[in-house]
């Protein structure tokens, strides 16, 4: 056969079979479409948090061109906030997007998947579960509830949180009120604190009302919009209670069964950037906003001393325990928590760690 005959005949069965595929492929991605309902522990539109939740369920729509649909629904749309992880496990809708440590009551090792005291950064926090088993134990905990969670967004390293008065000493925060989940929460209340645990959306009208005196939230810029100044002037820095961590998009366990592989390659993918999304925005916004916080609202910025801070370590070394007896499960998980953070702390702390403290003291950076 000529060359040219041969090249002529392949041509044309590869043309009639990608003739033939695309004639089935349109009907079978029809076939195949999926919709996604969402719901949230954001309000609508809610700066950084409730913002990132919806470009997240935008991108996977927009990135499967429309082969996944995304149904949005913010806190009180379809359920309250802290109803999201029963209505998702129920099958009742597909994914929530929310902090896992809401979820404490039913586990107290979903804290270890958001934020823990003392615990991991954003980055160290993404190294253990990318790399070093935290996904796996994650899936163990999340899917004996029913649910497939993946990291879907950080905030960094919290601020300590907006009083209205100053914190001198651990006998400041005796018969205060706050609003703080999880494990920090718990800690606080071991310090004679008195602690809840209050959806976003209704934070400020508690601290503006009276009934906290004092609440965590995010960084400044996602505090800024929160307005939590016009009733606690006090802002104090860097908290020991969310070093980092993930936001969690927990998906209906069975429901994620039934993706395929694409499918699912796709949604990871669009949780994976919107992590790094999130976690960047925070860090590109924070400085501008705290500044605003300062020279337009008059806020005094703060720092727990070094008292302050011991007795937060005491309080969490009992919290921690108390976790570990809980349950087999609790126990592997802040055995494995533990032993990364000391392996990736200890290597952050002697690379970036000494190379911020020396850069920032040359510098003139505070």
């Amino acid at each position: 056969m000529k060359r040219r005959d041969f090249i002529g005949k392949a041509g044309i069965g590869l043309a009639s079979g990608v003739a033939a595929a695309s004639t089935l492929s349109t009907p079978a991605l029809a076939q195949s479409k999926k919709t996604i309902t969402i719901v949230s522990t954001w309000p609508r539109d809610f700066p950084g948090l409730g913002i990132s939740a919806q470009r997240l369920a935008a991108r996977i729509t927009e990135l499967s061109k429309g082969a996944l649909t995304t149904e949005y629904f913010a806190a009180g749309e379809r359920v309250g906030a802290f109803d999201s992880f029963d209505e998702v496990a129920s099958g009742n809708s597909t994914a929530y997007i929310a902090a896992d440590y809401y979820w404490k009551g039913k586990h107290p090792a979903f804290n270890y998947f958001t934020s823990v005291p003392f615990g991991m950064t954003t980055v160290e926090h993404n190294a253990w579960t990318k790399f070093n088993g935290g996904q796996e134990l994650w899936d163990e905990l999340s899917g004996s509830f029913g649910i497939k969670a993946l990291p879907a967004g950080a905030t960094g390293t919290q601020a300590g949180g907006w009083f209205n008065k100053e914190i001198n000493s651990a006998d400041d925060l005796k018969g205060l009120k706050m609003r703080i989940p999880g494990l920090g929460g718990e800690v606080m209340s071991k310090l004679g604190a008195s602690t809840v645990s209050l959806p976003g959306g209704q934070i400020y009208e508690n601290l503006v009302s009276g009934s906290i005196d004092a609440t965590e939230w995010v960084g400044p810029y996602n505090d800024y919009f929160m307005k939590f100044y016009e009733a606690a002037k006090y802002y104090y820095t860097g908290g020991m209670h969310e070093p980092g961590g993930p936001i969690a998009f927990g998906f209906n366990a069975s429901f994620w069964g039934t993706l395929t592989n694409w499918e699912k390659a796709l949604i990871t993918a669009a949780t994976m950037e919107e992590n790094a999304a999130q976690f960047e925005e925070c860090m590109a916004n924070n400085g501008k906003y705290l500044k605003k916080l300062v020279n337009e609202h008059g806020v005094q910025i703060k720092s727990f001393n070094d008292d302050v801070w011991d007795s937060f370590g005491e309080a969490a070394a009992q919290v921690f325990e108390e976790v570990r007896d809980h349950s087999p499960l609790a126990k592997k998980i802040d055995d494995s928590f533990q032993k990364n953070l000391r392996e990736i702390g200890g290597s952050m702390a002697n690379l970036e760690g000494v190379f911020q403290s020396q850069r920032n003291r040359i510098l003139g950076i505070i």
